[in-house]
């Protein structure tokens, strides 16, 4: 992915909403491995996330459209779990699709334990700390500077 101004191509819809979840815990971040036939950066760890749906309208449309991405990818319930907005982006797809990418964190309890629900959008999780995200070759450059600020609250 090449990080360029945002703007929207004459003939394209304005912007995707995309929301991005980094769920904590003792200090790791829970990071997925996109399926390797997603068409927009295949195979890189991210956060658990995906676009806003219009099931998400309403108020805490962007709280509302988190949570429900992690219990479809990760089968997880956040209720109860505070989100916090750390980050909002743009960037374009492989796709070309301008995309507003919005990024909330929280601390996931240790009785909580995501599985992938879809190996096609999600081939693996791994937990990492950001220096070991720092050092892994399918961390793409881009979330480097979300994990700093994610590591630094």
């Amino acid at each position: 992915m090449t990080v360029i101004p945002c703007s929207t191509p004459v003939g394209r819809p304005a912007f995707v909403v995309n929301v991005e979840v980094f769920l904590e815990r003792e200090g790791r971040w829970l990071f997925l491995r996109r399926g390797v036939g997603e068409s927009h950066a295949p195979g890189v760890l991210a956060g658990v996330g995906g676009k806003v749906e219009g099931e998400d309208a309403g108020p805490g449309v962007l709280e509302r459209a988190a949570r429900r991405e992690v219990a479809e990818e990760v089968g997880l319930d956040l209720t109860g779990i505070d989100l916090t907005y750390v980050e909002s982006t743009c960037f374009v797809t492989d796709d070309g699709d301008p995309v507003i990418n919005v990024v909330f964190s929280g601390h996931l309890p240790p009785t909580a334990v995501p599985t992938p629900t879809s190996p096609e959008e999600v081939a693996a999780l791994t937990w990492l700390t950001l220096p070991e995200a720092q050092t892994t070759p399918t961390c793409p450059p881009w979330l480097l500077p979300t994990l700093s600020r994610l590591a630094s609250k």
